[in-house]
């Protein structure tokens, strides 16, 4: 094992909030994504009428998939034309003031703000990008980005979370030293101290493996089957005392 788990879980942490933050600064510098910023306005004010249900669909118009959205309903107008927003039949009738032309109707009670007016009408002026979902997207690992600092990463993922640093101006913080780097292992993986003895054993250990040898006996240890279930015990006493 290259890296304590404790470490590998506190890194990917830290990697999904730095990445949500980049993809919020991403959004507002104006990047659409359409899976994030589009599919969640469809949802929520198209797909009752034009979605996957046949028995409720209205105008023979289905905007969840590729087929729909880019074809013409029974007026034979194309909901979104890539590039071409005045020519989109979607964005006419989400941004039409005639009652009898906005979509969705008034008598639903949804509107679309004018944010997402703005939003529907970017996303068609920068190509009208579609996605089948996440869950439909084979996953692809990207590379590493370019990093200042090329001798910190010890693997991939750490490229990520230095370069989300570097772009801020921050630098990682430095190595724990030995006794501090066996507590938070203890604490993270087993939920208790360690021993005085297995601290001066840690610290007497002076092997490159002396560090994955300690991960691996405290996976080994019943106290970590205790850490781990302590969720989910918590989650069953507050279910059993608030209800199922």
């Amino acid at each position: 094992m290259k890296h304590a788990t404790c470490h590998l879980l506190l890194r990917l942490a830290v990697a999904l909030a730095l990445i949500g933050a980049a993809a919020a600064a991403e959004q507002s510098r104006g990047a659409i994504h359409f899976d994030r910023d589009i599919r969640p306005i469809l949802s929520a004010n198209c797909f009752a009428c034009h979605g996957p249900d046949a028995g409720k669909r209205k105008a023979n118009l289905r905007l969840d998939t590729r087929e729909g959205l880019f074809g013409s309903g029974k007026s034979g107008a194309i909901a979104a034309t890539p590039r071409q927003p005045d020519a989109s039949g979607l964005l006419k009738r989400v941004a039409s003031h005639d009652k009898d032309e906005l979509m969705p109707p008034p008598k639903t009670g949804k509107q679309l703000t004018s944010a997402q007016i703005a939003l529907l009408r970017r996303w068609i002026e920068e190509g009208a990008m579609w996605s089948p979902g996440w869950t439909f997207t084979p996953p692809q690992l990207p590379s590493p980005p370019a990093v200042k600092q090329a001798a910190w990463p010890r693997e991939p993922m750490d490229h990520f979370i230095l370069s989300a640093l570097e772009q801020r101006g921050w630098r990682p913080s430095p190595d724990a030293d030995r006794v501090t780097l066996i507590r938070r292992l203890s604490y993270d993986l087993i939920g208790l101290p360690p021993t005085p003895e297995e601290v001066d054993a840690f610290l007497a250990d002076t092997s490159p493996q002396a560090y994955e040898r300690i991960v691996e006996r405290m996976l080994a240890s019943k106290h970590f089957g205790e850490r781990m279930a302590q969720h989910w015990l918590d989650l069953a006493r507050y279910a059993d005392s608030d209800g199922m």
